[in-house]
């Protein structure tokens, strides 16, 4: 068993790679395989924590750093595993690398999305003259349209880099046992997700940082994003009240 786990996928060909090579799979995989997914589990599921009083408690900070640390971390090594393998000859392409250098292009512009997401807002970060008007507390046509970028491009590229860390495996010619662990690891992902949105903790940000109340410009909107659940009140249960 243990010759075959640290035999090659491809018994015809030799596992044979560099240096180099060796750390830049190592980079990406724990870039892209381990990190980029977790960020994006917390920042989907962990927006209200189990101990947290909502919503006499709001805008818990764990999401928001757990998410930030774990993409910056990812872009980090995702430069440090390019740097490794640079230059690459152009008319030399592979699967595996030609969409490495598109993760790459769509990486940077997640990043400038984030940079320019706009401004927060609301009580407790109010703009300089006092005024709680902010991009992400009025809900912008911007922030919308920020949301809706930010969150497919996110999902986009993690589904690129599988395709990407297999297509590695391949060229590279991995031992079995690399193929079972990252399977295995994303396999225990994937329960994860659905077991955390079959529990309803998939919530509306708005509401985690701001509470429900209806002054709040954003919870007038209709709720936004696949399976996002709003904890509290909604504009349908306010038109309800008024009716009655």
């Amino acid at each position: 068993m243990l010759e075959w786990l640290t035999s090659p996928i491809d018994p015809d060909r030799a596992h044979q790679i560099t240096q180099a090579v060796a750390w830049h799979g190592r980079t990406m995989v724990l870039a892209w395989a381990v990190l980029a997914p977790l960020a994006i589990i917390i920042a989907r599921f962990f927006k209200i924590l189990p101990q947290q009083d909502w919503p006499r408690e709001l805008d818990s900070a764990f999401w928001w750093r757990s998410h930030w640390i774990g993409q910056m971390l990812a872009v980090v090594l995702t430069i440090a595993g390019f740097t490794l393998v640079l230059p690459a000859d152009i008319r030399s392409l592979t699967l595996h690398s030609g969409l490495g250098y598109l993760l790459f292009a769509g990486l940077l512009a997640q990043a400038l999305l984030g940079i320019f997401r706009g401004s927060k807002g609301g009580p407790t970060s109010p703009a300089p003259d006092g005024s709680p008007r902010g991009h992400h507390y009025d809900m912008t046509p911007w922030r919308l349209w920020f949301e809706m970028l930010h969150k497919t491009l996110g999902y986009g590229l993690c589904g690129l880099a599988v395709i990407i860390i297999i297509a590695g495996l391949w060229q590279s010619n991995a031992p079995n046992w690399m193929w079972i662990v990252i399977t295995l690891w994303w396999l225990i992902l994937i329960g994860a997700f659905i077991q955390l949105q079959r529990r309803g903790l998939a919530i509306d940000t708005y509401q985690a940082i701001w509470g429900d109340d209806l002054v709040h410009p954003g919870n007038q909107r209709p709720d936004l994003g696949w399976g996002v659940r709003r904890p509290g009140k909604t504009t349908k249960e306010a038109t309800d009240v008024r009716d009655d």
